[in-house]
């Protein structure tokens, strides 16, 4: 059985070896660890400099796309509408907009810039 301590402790911030606690972790083949390791070591180093942080603003705007587009869902909205007409206004977020289709280009983009 699952505690509350055990729950709070999985919220926190990773250890050093990427473990939130007893739960979660760096859970991967043993070959990938020096590639993870060396993305991690990249993000620390660059992460809060200016000029990287930029740069991939940047190309989240200029190549992907961002921010994503709203797209008001008229047909939900009347779906979901109460007999007074009231009711939810229903807008999507056009991730599927952005270039390559998805959320993938955002991790994607930031773990090569640094490179």
């Amino acid at each position: 059985m699952v505690s509350i301590q055990d729950i709070k402790t999985a919220t926190v911030q990773p250890d050093s070896l990427g473990r939130f606690g007893k739960f979660g972790g760096k859970y991967v083949p043993e070959t990938l660890m020096p590639a993870l390791t060396e993305l991690e070591a990249a993000f620390n180093q660059y992460c809060n400099e200016p000029s990287f942080q930029a740069e991939l603003q940047n190309l989240l705007r200029d190549y992907v796309g961002r921010p994503s587009p709203l797209y008001f869902a008229e047909r939900l909205t009347i779906n979901y509408a109460r007999p007074d007409g009231t009711g939810p206004q229903i807008y999507l977020k056009r991730e599927d907009l952005n270039h390559t289709g998805a959320h993938k280009i955002n991790n994607a983009l930031a773990q090569v810039e640094w490179h």
